[in-house]
């Protein structure tokens, strides 16, 4: 049954009301005033939105800039904080190269630098990894020789070569050690 032209004309009045707030999408045709935002306000919104993200981007190699140079300047305070304490033993050790090592006290100045600089090596944390006699740990020794030992248990450090060093939790350098098997 065909539907009445009155009916029809009511139905394209109502859909074209209900699309009249709505913007085309895909259309080149202008919007009514006041409804979408004007050329020039959308313009100044990017011109706006542009700005904000350069300046944004320049605050952010700023700041990597700045953390750059704090970090460099705190490890560079680090390294002097260590070379400090370990000068005063430098130069009692220099002046034992320069003394005649005939002298009786050449042996006692020496011990008191290595003393010094053991000392020096206390102030910053740095511990002795001495593992006579204990049981031997991947993690802090090294095994360079095996030993057979009755008097020793198996997997015990019977000699130590070299020391190891240790700050605070972290292995510096592992001590070099002979094993019993």
């Amino acid at each position: 049954m065909p539907r009445k032209s009155k009916e029809y004309a009511d139905d394209i009045k109502q859909d074209n009301e209900n699309t009249a707030d709505k913007p085309e999408t895909g259309s080149a045709k202008p919007e009514k005033a006041g409804k979408a935002p004007k050329p020039d306000k959308l313009k100044e919104e990017l011109e706006a939105a542009n700005d904000r993200l350069l300046r944004l981007g320049a605050e952010f190699d700023n700041y990597k800039k700045r953390t750059e140079r704090e970090r460099m300047m705190q490890a560079d305070h680090n390294k002097s904080t260590v070379l400090k304490a370990i000068l005063p033993a430098v130069d009692n050790i220099e002046a034992a190269l320069a003394a005649d090592s005939g002298a009786a006290d050449y042996a006692k100045g020496i011990e008191m630098t290595m003393k010094q600089l053991k000392d020096a090596f206390g102030q910053l944390g740095l511990e002795d990894i001495d593992p006579q006699g204990e049981p031997f740990d991947p993690q802090q020794h090294e095994a360079v020789m095996h030993d057979t030992d009755d008097s020793l248990p198996e997997n015990t450090v019977s000699m130590v070569l070299k020391k190891g060093y240790k700050l605070g939790g972290t292995v510096l350098r592992p001590a070099m050690v002979k094993v019993v098997n």
